[in-house]
């Protein structure tokens, strides 16, 4: 009798024949570092959301010496726009360690992969999996939620007691051989039926012995994380526009939101937020104008942004270079920023906002 282990991997490599994914990008060439990049890519970032930014990724930095290589403003302008920013910065630390410790040779040992930044243990068995087609079992997301449906595993995905069940039981099924075609179907098959919510059980190869569908308790596995009340935080950013329309920026510090990217000056209080222009800018003599306010949510909280725009000459003192710098809206530097903000920049281009009224 077949054990509900095999089960599940031979229903699974043979579905990927039929109706799984062959065409991704990161798939046509499957080396480590292309799988790397891909995986870190897909962290918390839906397959289509990706694709553009992986093909932009890739042709700019094809290998990982091209990658160490580049500044890190050249990695985070690729980047924005793809949220979780300490990805890209990871990225590019685990890109300079692959080039001083490795000689430039992306490590094919998982005890190697699991020291870079932002590598753990499911992200380096997904390198060797599927680049090198050994047998080291993954666990993200859409595999937690497959795993834990067919063999019916109750309790909360991220509570350590089910993810040690669920690994025991990702490492019994990853299969000696076709570890490639089996770790890309269940990947596939949790983001493409095996959903999080509405699960397509009657497209699924799994659904007759999985127990999750005989219990009808298909949404409640894994079981979903209380919901806490969603915070919410204004702040004002000042937007020092100099006469040749070159807006500054500073850049944030690496750690907390937006690390490492370059922002306007940003305050908590309108207040502030004017004594700063009143104290480092040589501003002209107009106040400070209301710019339409934009919102932006984070996982758990959302942002709303209060725009200032002001007129200035230059800053009244030495800027630190390091952390400021003039931007010109016309010729934009190549440099991470969060997308709101570029996009505020991107409308600053057109000079007839200049002549727009304040906002009430």
């Amino acid at each position: 009798m077949e054990s509900p282990y095999t089960r599940l991997t031979s229903e699974l490599i043979a579905w990927h024949a039929r109706r799984g994914r062959h065409d991704l990008p990161w798939q046509k060439e499957r080396t480590p570092y292309r799988v790397w990049i891909s995986e870190i890519m897909l962290q918390q970032t839906q397959v289509a959301t990706v694709i553009p930014y992986y093909e932009r990724f890739i042709a700019r930095f094809p290998d990982v010496a091209t990658l160490s290589a580049a500044p890190i403003d050249d990695v985070l302008h690729l980047w924005t726009g793809l949220g979780y920013y300490a990805r890209a910065r990871n990225l590019h630390r685990a890109a300079r360690k692959i080039c001083t410790d490795y000689d430039g040779e992306f490590p094919r040992n998982f005890a190697q992969l699991v020291t870079l930044p932002g590598v753990g243990r499911s992200t380096a068995g997904a390198i060797l999996a599927l680049s090198c087609g050994e047998p080291f079992a993954i666990l993200d997301g859409n595999v937690k939620r497959v795993l834990a449906r067919f063999f019916g595993v109750i309790g909360p995905a991220a509570g350590a007691a089910m993810t040690e069940r669920l690994w025991q039981l990702a490492e019994r099924c990853t299969p000696q051989k076709d570890v490639a075609i089996y770790t890309q179907a269940i990947m596939d098959l949790g983001a493409t039926v095996c959903v999080r919510r509405k699960p397509l059980c009657a497209f699924c190869p799994l659904s007759e012995w999985c127990i999750a569908r005989q219990a009808g308790c298909q949404e409640e596995i894994p079981a979903p994380r209380p919901t806490r009340a969603r915070r919410s935080r204004q702040v004002f950013m000042l937007v020092a526009v100099r006469e040749d329309h070159a807006v500054l920026l500073e850049r944030r510090p690496e750690s907390g939101v937006w690390g490492g990217l370059w922002c306007l000056p940003e305050f908590d209080t309108l207040m502030a937020a004017r004594n700063f222009a009143d104290q480092s800018l040589r501003r002209t003599l107009d106040e400070p104008q209301a710019l339409e306010v934009m919102q932006h949510s984070f996982t758990h909280f959302d942002l709303e942004i209060s725009p200032l725009l002001t007129r200035c000459t230059g800053p009244s003192g030495v800027m630190d270079e390091s952390q400021s710098l003039w931007y010109n809206t016309h010729e934009p530097a190549r440099i991470g920023m969060p997308a709101p903000i570029k996009t505020l920049l991107d409308r600053l281009a057109d000079p007839t906002l200049f002549d727009a009224p304040a906002a009430g």
